[in-house]
């Protein structure tokens, strides 16, 4: 009889246990969160879920082609203090609760460019005033942007 009352006891233990664990790991997965993989430019065999350099040539890791073409696609947010999290869905970040901001690395929309009109030199990628004149700075557009325009 005392054996059956451990057993028993013993079973509950361990199916309480597991019940956490498995609430816990399926709030990251409905929360529709992912990992993004950077690699190495020089050797795509290196990959990492982190920003960092590589460790055969110390290069920066960049995003792979796969998550290059991904965003370009998909509107994607991350957590702006954990940039690894990548997530499909706007929420709050499972480490630090931040709120999720859409991701524009690695996007055409993440590199803007502004200039002033009177000193073209002058080249920034926050809006803001030239430093030479005080003019309010333009977003450059390039020759491929102004031919779509006129067509």
């Amino acid at each position: 009889m005392k054996r059956v009352i451990i057993l028993m006891l013993l079973v509950v233990c361990t199916a309480t246990t597991f019940a956490q664990k498995s609430k816990a790991d399926s709030a990251i997965k409905n929360s529709g969160t992912i990992l993004v993989q950077y690699t190495c430019p020089m050797h795509p065999d290196v990959i990492s879920d982190k920003q960092g350099k590589c460790p055969k040539c110390g290069m920066d890791l960049t995003l792979s082609k796969k998550e290059q073409m991904k965003r370009e696609v998909t509107k994607t947010y991350t957590c702006p203090t954990h940039s690894e999290l990548v997530s499909a869905n706007p929420g709050n970040c499972p480490y630090c609760s931040a709120k999720l901001v859409v991701d524009r690395r690695g996007t055409k929309q993440g590199t803007v460019i502004y200039t002033c009109s009177m000193h073209p030199n002058v080249t920034v990628t926050k809006a803001g005033t030239c430093p030479i004149c005080g003019m309010t700075l333009q977003v450059k557009t390039t020759q491929s942007d102004s031919s779509k325009i006129k067509q």
